[in-house]
């Protein structure tokens, strides 16, 4: 008789933990990276904004600054900034390229809309500089009456 007893507890537990069971939601996995959850509201990438013409006009007036102009070689040959160097945001060796540069330094970018000059502020910023200013648009600058050549 007991052993029928044990056996009917037996039964009636499994029963309440299989219920028990379904009634709690089945946990979700965490989405990986860069996949599209869905009801989610769309994230902006990061950016680097972009700083009033006229601290910029202060920041080329600063010893140890370097201007960079992120344009490609054709955009930057069509006129620049005054001794600005041109590196191509859109070379394949622009990450490398940009680790030759010394960090202590402040850096002036600029390209055609303020785009490009934002993200290699950015990748630069997770290099290690801290010193990084997004200048904007070259006919901005330009229009600003900044030297060109």
């Amino acid at each position: 008789m007991l052993r029928y007893i044990t056996l009917a507890t037996a039964l009636l537990l499994g029963a309440t933990c299989s219920v028990h069971a379904q009634t709690q939601p089945t946990p979700k996995p965490a989405p990986t990276a860069g996949a599209v959850v869905q009801g989610a509201p769309a994230t902006t990438p990061p950016a680097v904004p972009i700083v009033p013409v006229d601290e910029v006009k202060k920041a080329l007036t600063q010893p140890e600054v370097v201007l960079l102009d992120v344009r490609t070689p054709e955009e930057y040959a069509t006129g620049h900034l005054r001794n600005a160097q041109n590196l191509d945001f859109r070379s394949p060796d622009f990450a490398s390229r940009a680790a030759l540069l010394d960090s202590k330094k402040t850096y002036v970018l600029y390209c055609a809309s303020g785009n490009r000059s934002s993200k290699a502020a950015l990748l630069l910023q997770g290099k290690g500089f801290k010193n990084v200013v997004n200048a904007g648009a070259f006919q901005t600058l330009k229009e600003a009456q900044l030297p060109t050549e």
